[in-house]
């Protein structure tokens, strides 16, 4: 297993924790997580990476290590933290980005925004979200102030070791060894002799403010970086979503003016779990070209 460092940055009045495998003087990628993982899942990815990188992959706030916000959390922040952290670790080059799920979401609308600072983009199943309708936001706003009477929480485990065959109910495809080492990273001390999941609670509040795909797309139009856009049969986000030959992932997937599509069978959202030698390879070929 290849060794990485932790560095801590001040960032947006947040402090992010960032972990990082390889030398300084190697080429950078940056590699971001999606929603209630942390970054340290990313190992398998990179022990399966044949090149010499300098990888960089930070815990997005409320995450792991970084610092909760303990109180609603906003997308618009995860791209001004994103922001803030390619500045740091790459202020003059465009970088090399991987995003999955909603790292991968971020990732494009970023890449949208400030195009001249992106070089090339992975997008892991970061496909967006549902189609809503003006008609839903009433039920949505009055859902965001119900829950704002409450105190929201994760569910605690005896240890470790029942984390982790909870982490492989989710995704059947872990091995023991696999999980275990994910327990490690995505659990924490419940302050109780238990373990829960390393993750600010308030990330389980719905935003009240619906999805429009629209602006995304918008976004999009706007990316020159070349896209590998890869996505997974077996995904239940995906099946959820969409079909292959479905009008509305057609429309989405013609904003992206330079777009490759790949398909990784054998495997479900959790990519960069259950085929990391696929997409190890495949981000490579990709930064390579």
């Amino acid at each position: 297993m290849k060794e990485s460092h932790s560095e801590f940055l001040q960032i947006r009045d947040r402090r992010l924790h960032v972990r990082i495998w390889g030398s300084d003087s190697a080429p950078l990628m940056v590699l971001l997580h999606g929603w209630c993982d942390v970054s340290a899942s990313w190992q398998f990815v990179v022990d399966a990476l044949r090149g010499d990188w300098r990888v960089v992959a930070p815990d997005w706030r409320g995450f792991g290590l970084s610092e909760w916000n303990n109180d609603v959390y906003w997308f618009p922040d995860y791209i001004a933290d994103l922001d803030a952290l390619l500045l740091h670790y790459s202020p003059r080059d465009p970088v090399r980005l991987v995003g999955h799920s909603l790292g991968g979401n971020a990732t494009c609308i970023y890449a949208g925004i400030r195009p001249e600072r992106v070089s090339r983009l992975v997008n892991l199943e970061g496909l967006g979200l549902r189609r809503y309708q003006s008609d839903e936001a009433p039920e949505r706003y009055a859902n965001w102030l119900d829950q704002l009477r409450d105190t929201p929480s994760f569910r605690s485990y005896p240890d470790l070791r029942a984390f982790a065959a909870r982490l492989q109910q989710e995704n059947p495809r872990l091995s023991d060894e696999k999980a275990a080492l994910l327990a490690q990273f995505m659990g924490e001390d419940d302050g109780a002799g238990g373990v829960r999941l390393a993750a600010d609670p308030y990330h389980r509040w719905v935003n009240p403010i619906i999805y429009r795909v629209e602006e995304a797309m918008a976004l999009w139009r706007r990316i020159t970086a070349p896209v590998l856009w890869v996505t997974a049969p077996d995904s239940f986000v995906f099946k959820q979503l969409f079909t292959h030959d479905s009008a509305d992932y057609r429309e989405r997937i013609a904003c992206f003016r330079d777009i490759r599509e790949v398909s990784i069978a054998a495997c479900g959202h959790n990519l960069h779990h259950d085929q990391p030698e696929q997409v190890a390879r495949l981000v490579e070929e990709h930064f390579r070209a």
